[in-house]
């Protein structure tokens, strides 16, 4: 009895269970709130590239175009001339994507007698700040177009747009309130911005640990508070009646091509479908881009010409 008890006097009280208890509850809750804030600040600040470029070096005569985001501050793009008064083509690149991956769609559009436009989202190319995949993106694009809507040299009430994952969902937000937007090509887009989040976060090992996920919702989440607004736009794409529209489906992303596909059964006439390899113009070829840049176009001299009304 005396071996017992004096081992008894070497077990820890029970006040000191619970202090190494907490302890350690506090180290795993700060683990997790370490690990989930380096996770959605890797998804919201993308590598940035391209922003090097100079438009005075570009093919097609392009010139800077500066434009003012209500509460984003002011922003550049390039704009490459077609015929005068022709409608404009806005590209809107994707994540982890910039303008200037798009020169050879934008060099395609312009000798079809488009006028192009070509912008950089936030947290990409020559643009600041973090990306909220969808959220501000749709803010920047129509202030784009407003922008673009006050020169004397284009149609300013008829303009196209090309976008990809995050530019398409800006696209497509942005068309289902604005009658100027007359014809989309709309390439591995989803319906909301989380849903983007969701696909960047699962792509990282670490988010299968317990609650990372939800703690990085609830991080996206408090970041792009203020930018909310009507940012599901599964229903509203059912009004969007005034555009023709292209859905652009690629194999190498089923998710987003299976998301692509259920707003395509949900958007009115005129819809059109278009199955592709790749999801990311940028990672093309260059026969994989001819190919690809030929539909878009066929496409867009489809549903929106680029002869001026006047000229009619």
């Amino acid at each position: 009895m005396k071996k017992s008890y004096k081992f008894l006097r070497y077990l820890p009280d029970s006040e000191t269970v619970m202090t190494a208890g907490g302890a350690i509850g506090l180290f795993a809750l700060l683990a997790l709130l370490t690990v989930s804030g380096f996770l959605t600040y890797e998804v919201v600040s993308p590598p940035r590239s391209g922003a090097d470029l100079n438009v005075a070096n570009l093919l097609g005569n392009p010139s800077a175009v500066s434009y003012t985001v209500p509460g984003g501050g002011e922003r550049e793009g390039w704009f490459f001339p077609g015929l005068r008064n022709a409608p404009t083509v806005i590209l809107c690149h994707g994540y982890r994507s910039n303008r200037a991956e798009l020169l050879t769609l934008a060099t395609t559009l312009q000798e079809n007698k488009y006028n192009v436009f070509l912008l950089d989202f936030s947290g990409h190319g020559n643009s600041s700040g973090t990306t909220s995949l969808g959220y501000k993106e749709r803010k920047e694009l129509l202030a784009a177009i407003d922008a673009l809507a006050l020169r004397d040299d284009v149609d300013t009430e008829r303009f196209g747009i090309w976008g990809e994952d995050v530019g398409g969902y800006a696209a497509l937000a942005v068309a289902t309130s604005d009658k100027r937007v007359v014809a989309l090509a709309l390439d591995s887009i989803y319906p909301h911005p989380g849903d983007m989040f969701r696909l960047q976060l699962e792509k990282s090992g670490l988010a299968k640990l317990p609650f990372v996920r939800t703690l990085c919702r609830l991080g996206f989440w408090s970041i792009t508070l203020g930018h909310h607004g009507a940012a599901d736009i599964s229903e509203s794409v059912a009004g969007l009646t005034g555009a023709s529209k292209l859905f652009i489906q690629s194999r190498d992303n089923p998710e987003l091509a299976k998301a692509t596909l259920e707003l395509f059964q949900k958007a009115p006439e005129p819809r059109h479908q278009m199955l592709n390899e790749k999801s990311r113009y940028g990672s093309m070829l260059e026969d994989e881009k001819r190919n690809y840049d030929s539909q878009v176009v066929s496409f867009f001299l489809q549903y929106l010409s680029p002869i001026p009304r006047a000229s009619r």
